[in-house]
């Protein structure tokens, strides 16, 4: 027979039809009731055996974790807990599971454990859910530009270029390390490297997606970025993915609208295609902060989902955020872990939180911020009143509970302007002179935003570290797997 997935019974109820199914031991219980799962789904389907009928040999290899196949006629269950169950007449037994070795166990175990057995930990509910969702996201992302007529690039992993300027990469050589070739000055002899020069893995894809923009018209980017940061923290990764929009004849407020329209349109898809996964996240995360006081809760997570999808993105200019920030009441009783002295403050996490918890209530998008804490290609934009520097077209989209979750700018479409930024920054213009060629040949307005997308699914699924939304997470002191 062919097997049938656990979902699709779930949601067809097929009574009185002969079936097989395969998965996973969750649970037996009194030598009869099987709970299965196939990881289609996050319930399971129980299986009920006759156990007089079962070899005792077979009947001893049904442990938790072991892989197994079922076939047997769908009914209504006569139990609690499910509408359905196979009532089995044939048990196959393909993996079998010691429950004395198996890492995990029928019992709540921590999320740093499950972090040190990342290979197994998709076999649990939290992380089973996290991963269903993971894939509906990056398919509703897809789906969202495709259907706007989006061109879908893939843009090089391995690069010459530093589009933001940080400098901080990962260097990429097939250079012997334990005896590096250098020059008769000293310096590395690349000429002996694989490409002939010094390259690294990319940090973004935006400046080879502008290029496709300028021909294309509308194109994006969705692939693995690399950022060589010594940050151990619940919010940065070495290893992550980035959604980067980029769009012809397009201004600020262009980019704007499209990145609100992107983020409403991917989660209100989770939240019709994953709510049962969304509401076993949601359930482990009103558990895991039962202990705290209620005002260090965070938002019931679908009600924190549909603050985003129902509310309109409050928009203001930086300068505005200041001067909010400078005069609020945690400012000025010390509260801030960083203090908002005045114009020209990098803003942080809490500042960002609290204007769109506290302040607003509402996702906030900032704009105009100061050219000296900006990336080289941001549009500079005409002085204004009462701003007290130079401000560039950027913009910030801010969530609940994390902060920073896009940043976007129109581009620099003015040669010259483009140029005189780069030497203020100390960028070579000969590394990029395909870049510049943008603006000297058929130039026109454009812009764009990225997106982490590690940092989306873990705004959708609750989790609060993000190295739990990533199946093999990369950061400082860890390569495992």
């Amino acid at each position: 027979m062919r097997r049938t997935k656990i979902a699709d019974i779930i949601r067809t109820e097929p009574i009185g039809t002969e079936l097989l199914v395969k998965g996973w031991v969750k649970a037996f219980r009194n030598n009869q009731f099987i709970a299965l799962n196939d990881g289609s789904t996050p319930h399971n389907m129980q299986v009920v055996v006759d156990f007089e009928q079962l070899d005792p040999a077979q009947l001893e290899r049904i442990r938790f974790g072991a892989a197994i196949g079922a076939r047997g006629t769908l009914v209504e269950s006569q139990g609690k807990g499910q509408k359905v169950e196979i009532k089995a007449a044939e048990i196959v037994i393909y993996g079998d599971c010691n429950p004395e070795e198996y890492p995990l166990q029928p019992k709540k175990q921590t999320l740093e454990y499950l972090r040190e057995i990342a290979h197994l930990r998709f076999r649990t509910n939290t992380f089973g859910a996290v991963f269903r969702v993971r894939h509906t996201l990056a398919y509703a992302i897809h789906k969202f530009f495709n259907d706007r007529g989006f061109y879908y690039q893939h843009t090089p992993i391995i690069t010459a270029s530093d589009a933001e300027g940080a400098g901080e990469m990962f260097r990429v050589t097939t250079l012997p390390i334990e005896n590096v070739p250098r020059t008769d000055a000293g310096e590395v002899d690349f000429d002996q490297d694989f490409f002939r020069r010094s390259t690294n893995l990319t940090v973004s894809g935006q400046l080879e997606a502008e290029l496709a923009a300028l021909a294309l018209g509308e194109v994006y980017t969705f692939g693995p970025t690399f950022r060589a940061e010594n940050s151990n923290t619940t919010r940065h990764l070495a290893e992550f993915w980035m959604i980067e929009p980029e769009v012809a004849f397009a201004d600020l407020d262009d980019n704007m609208n499209l990145a609100e329209d992107m983020l409403q349109y991917v989660i209100r898809y989770a939240l019709e295609h994953c709510a049962d996964d969304l509401k076993i996240l949601e359930d482990r995360l009103t558990e895991e902060e039962k202990s705290k006081p209620q005002d260090q809760r965070t938002m019931p997570l679908i009600e924190k989902l549909r603050f985003v999808t129902d509310n309109s993105f409050e928009r203001l200019t930086y300068t505005e955020a200041i001067d909010i920030l400078k005069n609020s009441n945690p400012n000025k009783k010390g509260k801030f872990q960083y203090p908002v002295e005045g114009w020209g403050t990098d803003l942080q996490s809490e500042h960002e939180r609290y204007l769109v918890e506290k302040h607003f209530k509402k996702p906030v998008i900032l704009t105009n911020y100061p050219a000296a804490i900006k990336a080289f290609y941001m549009r500079q934009d005409d002085p204004k009143e009462g701003v007290p520097g130079p401000t560039v077209s950027a913009m910030d989209i801010l969530f609940p509970g994390i902060g920073e979750i896009v940043g976007g700018s129109q581009r620099e479409e003015r040669y010259e302007r483009l140029v005189g930024r780069m030497q203020e920054m100390h960028i070579p213009e000969k590394e990029l002179y395909w870049y510049l060629d943008t603006r000297k040949f058929g130039s026109c307005p454009h812009a764009g935003f990225g997106l982490g997308f590690e940092r989306l699914v873990q705004f959708v699924t609750g989790m609060t570290n993000i190295r739990d939304v990533i199946a093999f997470p990369r950061f400082p002191g860890n390569a495992e797997f």
